[in-house]
């Protein structure tokens, strides 16, 4: 016997207002959230690919990451997430990501293992080096000199990851050392 399509319909409304009208709660199941989550440490954070800002809610279990889902109560998103959003479990989670320092020194073909410190030694010295050569003190406008502290040689950008606490301190930091240029992921 065939089963038409209206009939299928007919079927499906009438078992699911059964269902519905027996007044049982439902139970847990084990792919329910309230079971997939219990006992792991949840904390909400913001979507680091764009700048639409999607609020997600990340799960962790002895400081590892082992999921991560859309945030239903964020204004922006509502829960849902884009394909980069949704795959960002791959990123935190994946044996090719790095997790050491890797140099390749100009002209060499072979990547060496640093520690933090020597980079961030590093970093700190070729910005200064950056700034003292390019930073221009004054500047002559139609024969008249002005004072202007700026550093000509060097950009700074901030991202839709950071929050609002973090682009200030971005800002301070980029006008401490004379930027000038001075841009936000979310404008460009």
């Amino acid at each position: 016997m065939g089963i038409s399509r209206r009939n299928f319909l007919k079927g499906t409304g009438l078992a699911a207002g059964s269902v519905a009208l027996t007044g049982k709660p439902a139970k847990a199941e084990v792919d329910s959230p309230e079971m997939r989550t219990k006992g792991l440490t949840t904390t909400t954070t913001v979507c680091p690919y764009c700048a639409v800002g999607c609020g997600m809610i990340v799960h962790t279990k002895n400081g590892k990451i082992v999921n991560i889902e859309g945030d239903p109560e964020h204004p922006i998103n509502r829960g849902s997430l884009c394909s980069k959003g949704s795959a960002l479990f791959q990123v935190a989670n994946n044996e090719r990501r790095l997790t050491k320092v890797k140099y390749r020194a100009a002209g060499s073909d072979k990547w060496e293992e640093k520690s933090w410190d020597w980079a961030l030694d590093r970093m700190a010295r070729l910005m200064k080096e950056t700034r003292d050569r390019n930073f221009v003190k004054e500047e002559k406008i139609a024969g008249k000199s002005y004072t202007v502290n700026r550093n000509d040689g060097m950009t700074m950008i901030g991202t839709a990851a950071l929050d609002n606490e973090e682009c200030y301190l971005l800002g301070k930091f980029a006008r401490a050392m004379g930027v000038g240029y001075l841009e936000h992921q979310a404008r460009i």
